[in-house]
């Protein structure tokens, strides 16, 4: 797709995605580096803010990884990369407090979580056969229905990176108001808290423009057939 025609508009959306990789692997090793006031590891945190809300039967796991932090809400566990699990840094702390703030908007009926989760099969799809469907209807002159389909699904993956942002950027806020509230971080601790989810959110909007660009590049090739 980058050598097709229009392929200069991907360039914001490259450079914001690297600038945005290298600001949260940057902010999330700064913030690794210093060891919260209590010391509890990311397990911990996870567990105190679970239990706190009336969410003992969500567990919580290490998994293999760095940053691979996420929770299932078909298995209702969050899990934790052992890099943040068993460390008792900042960094560890935020980001176990963000998975524990999917577990609370599944447990709160959080709409946009539901929607997100429903779109990812299409999504799926879209990503990886939407460009293809337009290159090949357009370069085998296969006709104009697969092309827009291509772009009907690539539309599917964008709208899918656009229910993202809403949900993580909640998530996040979530994170910061409970750590806030149980103490879990203390003073400058939440400042670098909010770094690390500041920094985290960038590349969900930066990978949600790229995405933009690349429908409105499918939409010129269509145009110009």
């Amino acid at each position: 797709m980058f050598l097709a025609p229009g392929w200069w508009l991907l360039i914001p959306g490259i450079v914001l995605m690297l600038w945005a990789q290298s600001r949260v692997q940057g902010t999330y090793r700064k913030w690794s580096q210093f060891r919260s006031q209590l010391g509890m590891n990311g397990a911990q945190v996870a567990r105190a803010i679970l239990d706190r809300k009336g969410l003992g039967h969500v567990a919580v796991e290490a998994v293999p990884g760095e940053l691979s932090d996420h929770y299932d809400p078909q298995a209702k566990v969050v899990r934790l990369s052992e890099s943040n699990y068993y460390s008792g840094s900042i960094a560890a702390a935020a980001v176990a407090a963000h998975e524990v703030g999917h577990a609370l908007q599944d447990a709160g009926g959080y709409a946009p979580m539901f929607v997100r989760a429903s779109l990812v099969p299409v999504a799926n799809i879209g990503a990886s056969l939407g460009p293809w469907l337009v290159l090949g209807g357009l370069v085998f002159n296969l006709g104009g229905w697969l092309v827009n389909l291509g772009i009907v699904l690539f539309a599917a993956a964008l709208l899918f990176h656009l229910v993202t942002l809403p949900v993580e950027f909640d998530a996040s806020k979530r994170a910061l108001a409970i750590v806030d509230h149980l103490g879990i971080l203390q003073g400058d601790e939440r400042q670098g808290a909010r770094e690390v989810l500041t920094a985290a959110a960038w590349t969900y909007i930066a990978t949600t423009l790229y995405a933009l660009l690349q429908l409105v590049q499918l939409l010129m090739l269509r145009d110009q057939r």
